[in-house]
């Protein structure tokens, strides 16, 4: 490992990087919402809104180690090029879709399908997270590394937050009326503006000589990922916690409903959750970072977590949305404790030639808890028993915190280390 100052990344690549990440999100966050609203709009039954939903992290899951392992040998600078690329193109190809739909140039079964490849397209663009995360990994010391993937995880949240508020704009208060393509053309607008950006100003951050060496994706590297009991650990917890939490997002809007919120209402409630991933995030989890192993701080996140989809199935059993809001920050701050530690133990335990692909798969494993997670939701859900889902999420999590206390990362700094590469760089 290099030295902490030759890890130590430039402010306005940090920066850069965390508006990459914020503007997938964006994206995300402006058109999942919509999604069953413009299905709806379209004549789409149920098994083309559910292709529609799980597609972009269908996607995500297939291509994350792909771009993740050609990250390692060509770079992350051109990945990352390429993925704002095509999230500039495919956003703006929902939009033209919709437009196209909704004036009746396009049959309704044929707007459904242009949809579907327009948010494939999106899944595969966004599947370059990892290689974001490799940058970070590429930047940063080990004392800083759970620090820095908690900056990926507060662009997630600021992304999140903005994209609802934004989307909801885009709800008519007529049921009936046509679908809005503005959604997708500023999704894209918004990719283009950080693609001219990134070209411009993104650096390489892999130095002279580490790229090329991985060979760019292998199935043989990701066998003996699988192989290794820590890194087979860590992926097993994030499978594990990330599930249990697409359980709780994609249930919240059926929630909210059973307890009488509007469709707007639930925009916000989106919002808010977003707003206080990237409060935890951004915040109060860089700075434990500083103070804690990335085990320890996984672990607590994990305890909290369960805390909070307890307390949640709770305010739905009692029917309160006023506990309902008091409720949803305890889930999210445990959450937003774990992922970046678990992202950072993944890190350290894999080779630096190896990043890109090792963290693509930790994002391939996310998406398909993302893929999964949801179905269970849906099937435990019942109006005459909403906590279900997320009680028997706060049990898949005391199962990962079992697998968490197993973890030991031998690579993992001393938490009194005076090693701080990102020190002068506390916010994006």
């Amino acid at each position: 490992m290099t030295d902490s100052a030759e890890r130590k990344p430039s402010h306005r690549a940090l920066l850069i990087i965390f508006v990459t990440v914020f503007i997938d999100l964006l994206g995300f966050g402006i058109v999942l919402p919509l999604l069953p609203r413009y299905a709806q709009g379209f004549g789409a039954t149920h098994l083309e809104l559910g292709m529609l939903m799980a597609s972009f992290s269908a996607m995500q899951f297939l291509f994350a180690p792909v771009w993740g392992g050609l990250s390692d040998k060509y770079g992350r600078r051109p990945i990352l090029l390429i993925g704002l690329a095509g999230s500039t193109f495919f956003y703006a190809m929902f939009g033209y879709v919709t437009s196209l739909g909704a004036s009746g140039a396009l049959t309704a079964n044929a707007t459904v399908l242009w949809l579907l490849a327009s948010r494939i397209g999106a899944g595969i663009a966004g599947a370059t997270i990892p290689t974001a995360q490799a940058f970070i990994a590429d930047s940063t010391d080990k004392a800083n590394r759970t620090r820095g993937m908690a900056l990926i995880g507060a662009a997630f949240g600021v992304g999140f937050t903005f994209g609802p508020l934004i989307g909801a704009m885009f709800v008519s208060d007529d049921p009936n009326g046509a679908p809005s393509p503005n959604a997708g053309y500023v999704a894209s607008v918004l990719s283009g503006l950080a693609l001219l950006w990134a070209i411009f100003e993104l650096p390489e951050s892999l130095k002279p000589g580490e790229s090329g060496r991985a060979g760019g994706f292998r199935f043989s590297g990701l066998t003996t990922a699988l192989s290794t009991k820590a890194t087979a650990t860590v992926l097993l917890s994030m499978f594990l916690t990330t599930f249990a939490f697409a359980q709780f997002e994609s249930t919240l809007s059926l929630l909210t409903g059973a307890l009488g919120e509007s469709d707007r209402d639930n925009f916000l409630i989106f919002a808010y959750v977003g707003f206080v991933l990237t409060i935890a995030q951004g915040g109060i989890v860089r700075r434990l970072a500083k103070k804690m192993p990335a085990a320890r701080l996984a672990a607590g996140g994990t305890l909290i977590m369960v805390a909070g989809l307890l307390l949640i199935g709770l305010a739905g059993k009692n029917e309160s949305v006023r506990q309902l809001y008091w409720f949803v920050p305890v889930a999210v701050v445990g959450f937003s404790a774990v992922t970046p530690s678990l992202q950072s133990l993944l890190s350290l335990n894999t080779a630096s030639d190896q990043q890109g692909e090792i963290l693509g798969l930790g994002q391939s494993v996310s998406a398909l808890a993302r893929i999964l997670g949801p179905v269970a939701g849906m099937l435990l859900f019942d109006e005459q028993h909403v906590a279900w889902p997320y009680w028997a999420g706060a049990g898949l999590m005391v199962l990962a915190l079992l697998f968490m206390l197993a973890t030991r990362s031998k690579s993992q700094p001393d938490v009194n280390q005076p090693v701080d590469a990102l020190s002068h760089n506390d916010s994006p």
